[in-house]
């Protein structure tokens, strides 16, 4: 198969320049053209909710190049111009400013955008958080001694919460999950997590739902529970999820259900391809369609789909990897951890708040959870590896 003389990568982000890098990396010399709808240089979204928030960070050290890194790549990078419409059996994109982009291969790389509750867009008061803007416009409301409301018990949610307390903020968090991250790390981790929430001052309000904002003069007062109790509120955070930024693939022929679908090499189409939040394929191992939105697959699945570009033909079959820092716990999952799974501690001490934790279902590992034990966590993922691959070899055999 031969290498397409160009490239069009639709989408700044970081799985897109992951892409443009392993491209680079593997010896491929033409032409690279990166389309992107924001005015900045492609940037960690992970630090957005911590080190930016907090002001730790000055905004420009979330960039994830130099310029003359990014120089040094020989790529048009094109920003601030969103893309608008693709034809794919011509390959070729259309951007808001009335550019036509063909090439020989396109990545889709545009990611997701933050989920607001239905009619809050516009309050006063009222954040996603989801760009570098929207870090900036948060921590500007929690600068004046806010009484904030995070919607969301989620990974972006709880990280949001703890950092505002870390800002001195009053904080309350609310959501339908009966603990913080309760979906992503299951009963036990969660419980630990509303724990250490409620030890470092967050109040927690779970397990209900939000039915709307209250307002005044257009600027939020608080936010209504399924209860009818309000909350009184200076500034709300929305974090509910978001949604995969396919709007602009409308008409393109290309199948678009919870993101782009594609086969097991991350391909939508001939010389189509899709990788990161927006990316749904298949993975071999499970069987089925999945779609991950993290910073490590990101990275993972841009690589894997500059290999496919140039000849390669492996499926991509990663494990699932994400972790998140609040107050003074760093936790990080590898694999997937089910909310009835076995879990048995393999390392450390539950009561000393260090450990990992491993997870059956079936008597199959399916992931591994450490909590203030980077190493050993690291150490212990080829235990899921092993689960992933039995599966699959059990699935084949019909056993």
């Amino acid at each position: 198969m031969a290498s397409p003389d160009s490239v069009l990568v639709v989408g700044a982000s970081a799985a897109g320049l992951s892409t443009v890098e392993a491209l680079r990396r593997k010896d491929y010399t033409g032409t690279i053209t990166v389309l992107g709808d924001e005015l900045h240089a492609p940037y960690d979204r992970p630090p957005l909710s911590k080190q930016v928030l907090s002001g730790a960070w000055d905004p420009g050290r979330a960039a994830l190049r130099t310029d003359e890194a990014l120089s040094g790549l020989d790529a048009d990078f094109v920003y601030g111009d969103p893309a608008v419409s693709l034809d794919a059996a011509t390959r070729t994109v259309h951007t808001a400013t009335n550019r036509e982009l063909t090439a020989d291969a396109i990545v889709i790389a545009t990611g997701v955008r933050a989920r607001w509750l239905p009619g809050t867009e516009g309050l006063g008061g009222v954040h996603v958080l989801r760009s570098l803007e929207d870090s900036l416009a948060l921590r500007s409301d929690l600068q004046a001694g806010t009484r904030l409301v995070v919607v969301g018990e989620g990974v972006l949610g709880s990280e949001i919460a703890a950092t505002a307390r870390t800002l001195g903020v009053e904080v309350t968090m609310v959501g339908p999950q009966p603990a913080p991250m309760a979906l992503q790390v299951g009963p036990m981790a969660s419980e630990l997590l509303a724990t250490l929430h409620q030890d470092n001052g967050v109040r927690l309000r779970l397990g209900t739902g939000v039915v709307g904002l209250t307002e005044t003069d257009g600027r939020v007062t608080g936010v209504r529970l399924a209860t009818d109790e309000v909350l009184p509120a200076d500034a709300v955070v929305v974090a509910i999820g978001a949604i995969p930024a396919t709007d602009w693939l409308a008409g393109s022929g290309l199948r678009l259900e919870n993101g782009v679908v594609c086969d097991s090499r991350c391909r939508a189409a001939d010389g189509i391809y899709a990788v990161g939040d927006v990316a749904r394929w298949h993975h071999e191992h499970f069987g089925e369609l999945i779609r991950l939105e993290n910073r490590t697959n990101a990275t993972d699945q841009g690589a894997a789909v500059a290999g496919v570009i140039l000849g390669d033909d492996e499926p991509y079959v990663p494990v699932s990897y994400f972790w998140t820092d609040q107050f003074d716990v760093k936790v990080q999952v590898h694999g997937i951890i089910h909310a009835d799974a076995e879990v048995e501690i393999v390392e450390g001490d539950l009561s000393a708040r260090r450990f990992v934790a491993r997870y059956s279902k079936d008597g199959v590992v399916t992931g591994v959870l450490g909590w203030n034990m980077p190493k050993q966590v690291r150490q212990r993922r080829q235990d899921v590896i092993d689960g992933q691959s039995a599966a699959f070899a059990s699935s084949l055999t019909g056993a």
